[in-house]
């Protein structure tokens, strides 16, 4: 379903030049929803409009700062309080103690000062010069053969989209291995466990346990598990499975540095991309209304989505008369299926929206055993992608009434059956929140050129069309995926651990 960069090529939008911030961002009001509802209903105006800058706006989760800004408008109010009041003691005071003349506004100021300062996000640059950070950054590249031989173990699971339990059960054991909190395996299989956090809230990170059926198919063929070889691991499976061995280095490297995060940072490994996000959409119900965000690790992130490209897939039955050739040829869903199709490929939308990157495409027919019976039944494929639900809306409706036309034409009954259904969305002001940007500078940091796309098609796709705010970080992984041949990068294993590890200690506050 998704590709390891998590968006096509030609999806992907150069990072650099004006769309980059430097000091102000434009943070949006609203979140939007999968069909472009506002999921808050806020209806708060814009606090500040400068000349020629951006207005700073009701930002709600949007941005990963909503607890940071209330502990800062906290802050901000009791000082107001302090001024306005003129709580300050006078010159005279100054020879007593002071602590006994201290209004009840500066006990609170005392409190709240440190809890707001700890609450913020830390900045790359500060967490880089953070002795624990180095050493956690460190502790990767010193543990790269111990995750080489745990990309042996996972991926050698044959663990096709649907059948992921025991690859579910491997991976929950090395969670708890190197100490997470609350390992829990859950009936999708999804397999989560958390670093817990002081402010309620969660980071999400996200990798895929499920592989293609083919990838299934030559681990069954294969002679053996798969070998390292150099800065290979070697063998069909390894290749998606690497994003959970990164996930899993990250995690040990901070829990062997002690770090306690703002929020809880969960790791999870969710079942069934390939067939439906199953598994990210029951993880998105658990942590829907305490997440700060959702990162879904597709790679070390030389590529960055913050937006959904929706993509359904259907499959359109079709059912007529079976018959020997000597019985006349007609009716016949072939005749149907052949109308239908030639039809639907005529629709116009794909060229009125192409900057919506509004997609139609029939790639697979299916009918017939035979050369002389006529078939009962039959299917085509249809894959139907925008980044707005409204013209996926609208070509669905447009191919149910062809549908419905060739019927009445031919006596042909057709069927539309959903295969997978990835919704899109797309959050105001994404682009410019400090998930993005930091994930940016964070890439950058590690050595890429990192790519910003609005048109992910991953895990991430569910949070988002949801309205909380998702990235997902990709890069190619290795090579040869889906074949007997394939292989994975212990080098990108490493540099996704480490923009795993960043992501933690700065978005997630983790000190």
């Amino acid at each position: 379903m998704c590709q390891s960069n998590g968006v096509e090529a030609a999806d992907q939008q150069p990072a650099g030049g004006a769309n980059r911030i430097d000091a102000q961002v434009a943070f949006p009001q609203n979140q939007i929803g999968p069909h472009g509802m506002d999921k808050y209903g806020s209806d708060a105006k814009p606090q500040h409009q400068g000349k020629g800058k951006p207005a700073i706006k009701d930002v709600g989760k949007t941005c990963c700062f909503s607890h940071g800004a209330h502990r800062v408008s906290l802050l901000l109010f009791l000082l107001t309080q302090i001024v306005n009041a003129r709580l300050l003691p006078s010159h005279s005071q100054w020879r007593a103690p002071i602590m006994i003349r201290l209004p009840s506004a500066w006990l609170l100021l005392a409190i709240v000062l440190p809890l707001s300062l700890q609450a913020q996000p830390r900045s790359l640059q500060e967490a880089l010069a953070d002795p624990a950070v180095q050493q956690g950054l460190e502790q990767i590249e010193q543990t790269a053969g111990l995750s080489a031989q745990q990309l042996v173990q996972i991926g050698g699971i044959i663990s096709p989209s649907g059948q992921e339990h025991e690859r579910a059960a491997a991976v929950a054991e090395l969670m708890r291995e190197i100490g997470l909190s609350d390992v829990t395996v859950l009936d999708a299989p999804n397999v989560t466990g958390r670093i817990p956090g002081r402010s309620g809230q969660a980071l999400v990170f996200v990798s895929t346990l499920d592989d293609l059926a083919t990838v299934a198919e030559h681990q069954r063929a294969a002679d053996g598990p798969p070998v390292i070889d150099g800065d290979r691991v070697v063998g069909p499976g390894t290749n998606t499975s690497l994003t959970t061995i990164a996930m899993l280095s990250a995690a040990r490297a901070l829990l062997e540095q002690g770090v306690t995060p703002e929020h809880d940072l969960v790791f999870a490994s969710v079942a069934q991309e390939e067939t439906g996000l199953v598994g990210m959409k029951a993880l998105y119900e658990a942590y829907r209304d305490q997440a700060e965000g959702f990162v879904d690790i597709l790679g070390e992130g030389n590529s960055i989505s913050y937006g959904a490209l929706g993509i359904h897939w259907w499959r359109v039955h079709a059912e007529g008369p079976a018959g020997h050739t000597l019985n006349g040829g007609l009716p016949n869903i072939n005749q149907g299926i052949g109308r239908a199709v030639d039809r639907i490929l005529q629709i116009r939308d794909p060229q009125l929206y192409d900057d919506r990157r509004t997609r139609l495409n029939v790639a697979m027919l299916n009918s017939g055993a035979v050369f002389n019976h006529k078939p009962e039944t039959g299917w085509f494929s249809l894959d139907i992608r925008s980044l707005d639900p409204e013209h996926i809306n609208s070509m669905e409706a447009q191919v149910r009434q062809i549908l419905s036309d060739v019927t009445n034409e031919l006596g042909i009954e057709f069927r539309m059956e959903p295969f997978s259904m990835m919704p899109p969305g797309q959050i105001e002001g994404a682009r410019d929140s400090d998930l993005v940007q930091t994930s940016l500078a964070i890439s950058e940091y590690l050595g890429s050129t990192p790519n910003l796309s609005d048109a992910g098609s991953a895990n991430l796709n569910v949070a988002i069309a949801g309205g909380t705010l998702a990235i997902g970080i990709a890069s190619e992984r290795g090579g040869q995926r889906g074949f007997a041949d394939e292989w994975a990068s212990i080098d990108v294993v490493q540099r996704t651990a480490k923009n795993i590890f960043l992501t933690a200690v700065t978005v997630g506050g983790a000190r």
